[in-house]
């Protein structure tokens, strides 16, 4: 069966296994927005009970804990190997998050790429929010980030900020753009 949605009488055999490709595809979207969501409630909720600083080394801890889990699982699944910067960028597509910031990937060769992330929602609300929250999390934070993703692969893949938050234009499309690069002889 390949169910366009879940209208109609109850199902006691239902599964996703039901659903039809496009449908499980936008469910997906749905819950990448989910969890992107989930961590931004999280981190106000934290914020606001204990201040910012707690929130954001609470909100560090965990990603510094479930990245290499999310990481592993997904390359796993999908046998994504390899130990180049190509490698890395493929697990970003398959990534769950990717979808929800909207990335795009300029693979210049195995070993070097420029990410464009547009769209990215968790910038808007800091932006929105207005006091300068968007410094800890895109500059302090983001390189770490992407770094546990990279060295996952590679310890000696280099993540560098091209252009990173605070944005002076705010009606840019563009979010942030990252550098991965791999020395192919270290």
């Amino acid at each position: 069966m390949d169910l366009a949605d879940y209208s109609g009488q109850f199902d006691p055999e239902f599964g996703y296994d039901k659903l039809s490709k496009e449908t499980l595809l936008k469910l997906f979207k749905v819950y990448a927005k989910f969890v992107q969501r989930l961590d931004g409630f999280w981190y106000v909720s934290v914020m606001n009970k204990c201040g910012n600083d707690v929130a954001f080394e609470c909100d560090v801890n965990a990603w510094r804990g479930a990245q290499p889990f999310e990481t592993e699982a997904v390359s796993k699944l999908l046998n994504i190997t390899g130990h180049d910067v190509a490698t890395v960028v493929k697990f970003l597509q398959a990534q769950m998050l990717t979808m929800v910031f909207a990335c795009t990937i300029d693979l210049k060769n195995s070993n070097h790429a420029v990410l464009t992330y547009r769209n990215c929602p968790t910038l808007r609300a800091l932006e929105k929010e207005g006091t300068g929250r968007e410094k800890m999390i895109c500059q302090d934070w983001e390189p770490e980030y992407l770094g546990i993703i990279a060295h996952y692969f590679n310890p000696n893949i280099k993540v560098t900020p091209v252009k990173v938050p605070p944005r002076t234009d705010l009606t840019t499309d563009i979010s942030c753009i990252w550098e991965m690069k791999l020395d192919p002889t270290a």
